[in-house]
């Protein structure tokens, strides 16, 4: 068996499980079981890893102290179990035809990041090329979260794999990115489903498929926040998790109400229960975010190995400031482009000690402004440049913002 500490084996299993919610969701949009059955064998690993993770922690404890220490650590452990569990629940709207509403896939195309799916071809400047050669990243603002090779799935691919021609890229990241991307790897250009204006009036089955879109959209935003909250220490973040979780709770009930009532306007019975099922896997997302972030609330002294843990995943998050002499001060959030300029998506906005989450592009940046944001560690750098910063390290080995 592979020989690996707690901290390595927490950091992995947090990256799987939010690569299972990813594949899960891109299951749903692509309508392809084969990625619902890889979401059950990523299951199979992030298990193993959870039992061995508590075995190590139940070894490491030498005294009280370190007991209150390593629980922390237990329950966030538990947590990223249950986050791969809801991920499961997701995919099995695919796996067992459970049935969706056409219009929810096409929903789906405006959501804050969305699943994209790209052969490569023979011609394409990716083809027999490390993947990290093009840091797409930084130049689309998609990131691979698998690959397909014939029947051969490959899960969240470092840099250094090779991609062939015909290799069936899946990533995640804004719409406005996958021109870029389709370019990149010889892909015809693509022509997303056209969604038809109906002018009538708003139906139950459109509100019931509204409500799941941003149930989502809110859940994996609670997740980001409370990794973030742990991350930082924030208790103020925190205070956004709670109050995106009752959010959802909310939302669970009036999702309820709607596919009560689309049953009696004749719409299909089964194309109802993935609503319903979707609604529910989004819930317990906002729960389980909700319980890590009670250690922050308690203000309950954190392990090392939960520090180090979080700190060593494929994403990086930043706190970064605004600089009134920098060029997106007064900007608006839309004339940036944060995601194809640097890699990097936007988790909240923080204004006078409060905290705005996923904000619309139409948010204007104000100097003193700090952006929550994450994406992959090369693209700090930029990041900060655009902001008006230049990252160094201090003597201590902090990174710290100096201006421009």
């Amino acid at each position: 068996m592979e020989n690996r500490n707690l901290r390595e084996m927490l950091a992995d299993a947090k990256d799987t499980s939010e690569l299972m919610v990813d594949l899960a969701y891109a299951s749903v949009f692509f309508d392809d079981v084969d990625m619902a059955d890889e979401v059950s064998e990523l299951e199979a690993e992030i298990n193993d890893l959870v039992f061995r993770m508590r075995s190590l922690a139940i070894l490491a404890v030498r005294n009280p102290k370190e007991a209150e220490a390593m629980a922390a650590v237990l329950q966030v452990i538990s947590s990223v179990e249950s986050i791969g569990n809801s991920a499961v629940a997701i995919a099995r709207v695919v796996t067992r035809r459970l049935g969706i509403p056409r219009q929810l896939v096409m929903d789906l195309m405006a959501a804050e990041e969305i699943s994209h799916r790209v052969v490569v071809s023979a011609e394409s400047l990716l083809a027999d090329s490390a993947l990290s050669r093009f840091e797409l990243p930084v130049q689309t603002g998609m990131r691979v979260i698998a690959l397909r090779r014939d029947r051969q799935w490959i899960v969240d691919p470092d840099g250094d794999e090779i991609i062939k021609p015909a290799d069936v890229l899946f990533l995640r990241g804004p719409a406005e990115g996958v021109d870029k991307l389709r370019e990149i790897v010889g892909a015809p250009k693509w022509n997303p489903p056209v969604v038809v204006e109906d002018e009538g009036p708003l139906t139950d089955l459109d509100r019931a498929v509204d409500t799941v879109i941003e149930m989502k959209d809110l859940s994996e935003v609670a997740v980001g926040l409370a990794y973030s909250a742990l991350v930082f220490k924030d208790r103020s973040l925190a205070a956004e998790v709670l109050h995106l979780e009752d959010r959802l709770d909310e939302m669970k009930e009036r999702l309820e109400l709607w596919v009560l009532r689309c049953a009696q306007d004749d719409v299909e019975a089964t194309k109802l229960r993935g609503l319903l099922h979707l609604g529910e896997a989004a819930e317990d997302l906002g729960n389980q975010a909700k319980q890590m972030v009670w250690l922050v609330e308690r203000a309950e002294e954190f392990h090392e190995v939960l520090e180090m843990a979080l700190g060593d995943t494929d994403d990086v998050v930043v706190l970064m400031p605004v600089s009134s002499d920098s060029g997106v001060a007064g900007r608006q959030l839309g004339e940036i482009e944060l995601s194809t300029e640097s890699g990097f998506n936007i988790l909240a906005l923080e204004r006078s000690g409060r905290y705005l989450y996923r904000p619309q592009s139409s948010a204007r940046l104000n100097p003193g402004d700090r952006v929550l944001a994450y994406g992959p560690e090369e693209g700090q750098t930029l990041l900060a440049n655009l902001f008006g910063w230049n990252m160094v390290s201090s003597d201590d080995g902090e990174v710290v913002f100096e201006p421009l």
